[in-house]
């Protein structure tokens, strides 16, 4: 089992109870906004995408980490790697991408988590570059790219939902573990 602990988070595999935490972090709009079509997504959808997820650590061997809190076990959210299928244009790539509840965030913990994430896959998956998409305005995404190190590469737009869309890139061999 595939586990990652930062100063203040554990990042690992899915677990059965991680799926209400999870949901209710996906059925707030504010967190949503800039997801997809902003849609909210309930509990269903949300055992789905766990299931997705789950799926994509068993074919490409890296995924989405649930990210824990060290000091309560609370579920934050998730960061990590994944292939993003919605946008062909960047394809053959490997995206790193987080979404942390509202009580979560300007705290550092995107960072952080992204942060492991990103070393996750020079040390362990031996990737040479990574993405990251953000929808345009998405200012505080942007933020956690740029303390990454990453740079905007293109601008492009949604081809499902027709959204603005901004497309960085971090060259992995000259990232600094």
């Amino acid at each position: 089992m595939t586990e990652i602990q930062t100063p203040r988070l554990i990042l690992r595999r899915w677990h059965d109870d991680d799926l209400l935490p999870m949901a209710e972090i996906n059925a707030d709009p504010q967190v949503m906004r800039w997801i997809g079509d902003g849609s909210v997504r309930d509990l269903e959808r949300t055992a789905d995408d766990i299931e997705r997820w789950e799926e994509e650590w068993d074919e490409e061997g890296f995924g989405l980490f649930a990210v824990e809190l060290l000091a309560s076990g609370e579920l934050a959210g998730f960061a990590g790697l994944s292939v993003p299928l919605f946008l062909p244009e960047v394809l053959p790539a490997v995206e790193i991408g987080w979404r942390l509840g509202r009580q979560y965030w300007g705290q550092g913990y995107a960072s952080e988590a992204a942060h492991a994430a990103l070393e996750f896959a020079v040390q362990d998956r031996g990737l040479d570059r990574v993405i990251s998409i953000s929808a345009a305005g998405n200012d505080a995404s942007e933020n956690v790219m740029r303390k990454l190190g990453m740079v905007l590469e293109r601008e492009t737009t949604h081809p499902a939902y027709g959204l603005p869309l901004r497309v960085h890139t971090i060259d992995l061999t000259e990232f600094h573990v």
